[in-house]
């Protein structure tokens, strides 16, 4: 008889679920608020004292899941070991070159299928909210990138990591990130971010690099957006022109080269030194 391997959870299938559950719970309060928002020009969708308690119970709930199928310590699902502090520069040079390219597919992509109006108004609420600026960076800087995370580099890297080789690893839990979201326009995106993170994710092991890195890119996209008139008057950030392909690509890469240079395990640093 053939011996199959042992499949952890979650498997991607497993995964998938998990979101789905995720995005249901919310769901059930979000759509009556919503379509009653709707009819009665009323703003309920948006009140704190509804939505903080349904999105942090939710998301406990989730991370309760994955921890307890996981059959791992809480420390091994939710790692938040220390990781070298030079991988953080190493993130801002990688999501800074990133990011050009990034702003070139989605002005190629808006001309293909150009965004609703209610999705723009939707998406500017992200930035905004009755603590003005500061709720902004509090909501995308802050508790996306410490909830996103603990999810999709924590709970679900756990199982993956076990299940498969780390670059299916980190393409199913980039993949299932930018699904997440939920937003055509916002894919690429997601997906490439999920891409780099789940990269820090295997060569760092750590969850909390993961929130490092994604609170880093959010706050490079919060301020791109604010300033977005400012930067697109700079040279070097002017789309559509070759020789700024050339200048983000090499910044890209050699973010990405820092990235892994500075999460080398330190016996091979080590004993690098002491050869030298």
């Amino acid at each position: 008889m053939k011996d199959y391997p042992i499949k952890y959870y979650p498997t991607f299938w497993q995964a998938a679920n998990l979101i789905v559950i995720y995005i249901f719970i919310q769901t059930v309060v979000d759509l009556p608020l919503a379509i009653y928002d709707y009819n009665h020009g009323t703003d309920w969708l948006y009140q704190p004292w509804l939505k903080v308690p349904v999105f942090l119970g939710s998301t406990l709930f989730i991370l309760s899941l994955g921890y307890y199928f996981s059959g791992l310590p809480f420390n091994q699902v939710y790692s938040f070991k220390r990781f070298n502090g030079m991988i953080l520069p190493a993130m801002i040079i990688t999501f800074a070159g990133l990011q050009y390219f990034l702003n070139e597919i989605n002005i190629h992509f808006e001309k293909i299928l150009p965004p609703p109006g209610w999705f723009m108004e939707l998406f500017a609420r992200l930035f905004d909210s009755d603590l003005g600026v500061w709720g902004g960076i509090l909501r995308i800087v802050i508790i996306a990138p410490i909830v996103e995370e603990l999810i999709f580099r924590g709970a679900i890297m756990s199982g993956f990591s076990r299940n498969y080789h780390p670059a299916f690893a980190i393409f199913f839990s980039a993949l299932l990130f930018a699904l997440f979201h939920l937003n055509p326009w916002q894919f690429a995106a997601t997906f490439a971010l999920g891409l780099i993170l789940g990269y820090i994710r295997i060569r760092t092991g750590s969850v909390l690099a993961c929130i490092a890195g994604h609170a880093t890119h959010n706050g490079l996209v919060f301020l791109s957006v604010y300033y977005y008139a400012d930067l697109n008057d700079v040279a070097v950030m002017k789309p559509g022109v070759a020789g700024n392909y050339l200048i983000h690509a090499i910044i890209f890469l050699f973010g990405i080269g820092l990235i892994w240079f500075f999460s080398r395990p330190k016996q091979v640093i080590r004993s690098q030194a002491k050869e030298a």
